[in-house]
């Protein structure tokens, strides 16, 4: 199982926070992210992509979760100013993964042209679109990359036609209230109704 996907810069600052299995609070999730940039960033380069941690156990003693039978791997890949992990149990592959990592970023790269740190900070959203596309509760469902970047157009799409629909609508809101339809139409009654009383008197 997939436990979580973590990204930060080389400044050890998150760009992405995914866990399967519990949500943290914010100052654990700091601790763990702490943690995972120390475990990785003064690693030499040639050193080996997978790291035995307990990264999880220090988590779950402070928020009273029961400890892992098993100790975890974490595994990472670093692209230019970014640290791509995911820290996985035993059952996972590690060849696999660090393959899946390299499926992650591609997807990435296809969608935005060469992904950077500040699309993953203004697209937020739409990273978690491809995340969501390959990991589902900590389990891989897909690895072919046209079927993730397939769906992940299918989504910006419906996302597009959302926006276009709450565009119209806040169109349409303003240009009511701009006309006041219903000041004019009891303006209208008002002076209706006084004339069908000048009318009765004469």
């Amino acid at each position: 199982m997939i436990h979580s996907v973590l990204i930060f810069n080389t400044q050890g600052k998150p760009r992405l926070i995914k866990f399967y299995e519990y949500n943290y609070p914010p100052d654990i999730t700091k601790e763990i992210i702490r943690c995972a940039y120390d475990l990785i960033h003064y690693r030499d380069y040639s050193e080996c992509q997978f790291i035995e941690t307990d990264i999880f156990d220090m988590a779950n003693a402070r928020c009273q979760r029961p400890k892992l039978d098993e100790q975890l791997l974490l595994m990472y890949r670093q692209y230019a100013t970014l640290y791509i992990i995911f820290i996985v149990d035993n059952g996972e592959n590690e060849l696999a993964i660090l393959d899946l990592i390299q499926v992650f970023v591609e997807a990435m790269d296809r969608c935005f042209n060469a992904v950077c740190e500040l699309d993953l900070i203004f697209n937020m959203h739409k990273i978690h679109y491809i995340l969501n596309e390959i990991i589902v509760g900590g389990m891989v469902i897909e690895t072919n990359l046209d079927d993730i970047l397939s769906r992940y157009k299918e989504q910006c799409k419906l996302e597009n036609e959302s926006d276009q629909q709450i565009q119209g609508i806040k169109a349409m809101a303003k240009l009511r209230h701009q006309i006041n339809l219903e000041g004019h139409i009891k303006t209208l009654q008002k002076n209706l109704k006084q004339g069908l009383k000048t009318a009765t008197k004469t």
